[in-house]
This record gives C-alpha cells, structure tokens and sequence, in this order.
C-alpha cells in the first residue's frame, strides 16, 4: 500500500473525495490516500507543498500559479472544479459599511498572504477601480478569526466562499454586501515535482478514480440533501451552487493560465511571468 498524503478545504467542493476514501476506492488501488483538512486555505496549502508536508493538494488556481512563479517545487496536474468561485464580500453585522464602494482604504481580512481572500481582495480593488497599494491586511488564518476580527473591528471585510460563510450572514453575524466571482475556474489538483517525478503512476491512478466520482457526482441520488447535511447547510442554498458548480476531468487550458499570470502581474503579486511548462504537467 503506497501512503499518498492529500491536503484540502473542509468545504463542499472536496465531497467527492471523501466518498471515494470512505468507500475504499484508492485503496482498491493499493493507494493509502490520507487526507488532511486545512482550514486556513490556500496560502497555507501552497506552504506544505513546498515544505514536501503534503504531496497533493486541492488548491485555488490564482494561488498556485503564484506560489509556483515564486519558486515552489510544484505544478498543476489537472483542473478540479472548471467554473469560478463566487467570493462573498462580508462585514460584520453592526458594521457601518453598506455598500462595496465604502470599501476603499478599508482594513481586509486574509487568511494569510498569498492565500485566495488576500488575492481576490486585490482583484476586486481593480474591479472597483481602486489604487490596490491603499489596501491595508489583517492576517486571521481562518474563518474562525475572521468572525473575531470583523466583530470586534479588527478588520472591516473579508472575502471568502459564498455558500461557506452563508449560515454566518443568515444566522447574522456578517453581512454580505455583494460577491466577486474569480475571472478562471477555481480549484485545480496540484503535486510537488518530487511526487509527480516519483510516483506518476500513482498520480495516474489517483486522477483516474477522482475523475470518475466527480463524473457521475451530481448525478447521485438525493446528492443535495448529503451535501446539505454535511456542510450544514440548507438544501436551497446547496442546490443553487450544484446548478452553479461544474467538475472537470481536464487540465486547465494555456489560456487560463496566461490569463491569472497577466492578472496578477498586472495587480504586482508576482514579480514576472514564466513559461505554461512551469507551471503545468501534461501526462504523455
């Protein structure tokens, strides 16, 4: 049985991978698949990828393209989730701010730098035409810290996945003044070069057996009432991101990866350009 170590989001998205550990598909290929849940996000992902804590990951497109332009010993191996992600952009309940305009100048709340809500923050400067060198960060590592910061005024917003902090806007803790959705697709599969370069076949099967859960994954019956139930979630607000949400069993194109490159280089989160083979593995 060969150990494969995979790190993820405990959200929504990830589901598919559960089922297939729980159901005993990975080590049907001789494959111990550990999962590990990070809940600090991106940022900290692309962090154990480099420091070789993990060999997988199920990571933020714009924050690995990032990580690796900078030097980390990983590429992308295949696209996971082929729509964008709809960040919700939140203040605390008693906040003053009412709309997304108030936001210039206001204090954001990251779950670290180069994570997706430290990215996206600087992405939606641009889209609301701001100078992005006025926003200022507090780094709060996780949800968690994020209710703390915005309920006691530590930070003024955050930004993070709509349907994931939807219970805290219903139950009124934060306000979401509207969303920003991500200019790719969201979530791609990525492996350090050292996994990739010792255990292709591994990898292989690894891919073969996701792609065909996340195949058939909204076809499973009563799929929304699971997700519903192990998210903590309501039914209407799962079914809404299912009608939303789209899996690939595909790499990610050169054009999107030239897209989040100029993007971010253009916004001065990375330092310069490099070439799509760094940053993607194509399987022969």
């Amino acid at each position: 049985m060969k150990k494969v170590r995979i790190v993820g989001v405990p959200e929504h998205f990830n589901l598919p991978w559960h089922m297939a550990i729980e159901e005993g598909a990975f080590e049907d290929k001789g494959i111990d698949l550990q999962w590990t849940e990070v809940p600090e996000g991106t940022g900290k992902m692309c962090q154990m990828l480099q420091n070789e804590e993990t060999d997988l990951a199920i990571i933020l497109t714009e924050g690995i393209v990032k990580s690796i332009v900078e030097g980390n010993a990983a590429k992308i191996v295949q696209g996971y989730i082929a729509t964008p992600l709809y960040w919700g952009i939140h203040v605390g309940a008693q906040s003053d701010f009412q709309s997304i305009s108030q936001l210039n100048c206001a204090s954001a709340a990251i779950s670290r730098f180069g994570s997706g809500s430290h990215l996206m923050a600087v992405v939606n400067a641009r889209n609301e035409g701001w100078d992005a060198s006025n926003l200022s960060f507090e780094v709060i590592n996780n949800l968690d810290g994020a209710i703390e910061a915005l309920t006691t005024g530590k930070a003024d917003y955050f930004m993070w996945e709509h349907f994931t902090t939807k219970p805290l806007v219903d139950n009124g803790t934060f306000r979401r003044l509207g969303d920003c959705p991500t200019p790719w697709p969201c979530f791609v599969i990525a492996a350090t070069d050292k996994f990739i370069t010792e255990q292709e076949g591994t990898l292989k099967h690894i891919l073969n057996t996701i792609n065909g859960y996340t195949g058939e994954f909204k076809q499973i019956p009563s799929i929304d009432r699971t997700l519903a139930n192990r998210y903590d979630q309501k039914t209407e607000d799962i079914k809404e991101w299912l009608a939303m949400t789209h899996w690939t069993q595909a790499q990610i194109d050169s054009m999107t990866v030239n897209e989040v490159q100029n993007t971010l280089h253009s916004l001065d989160l990375i330092p310069e350009k490099v070439s799509n083979e760094k940053i993607l593995k194509s399987f022969a």
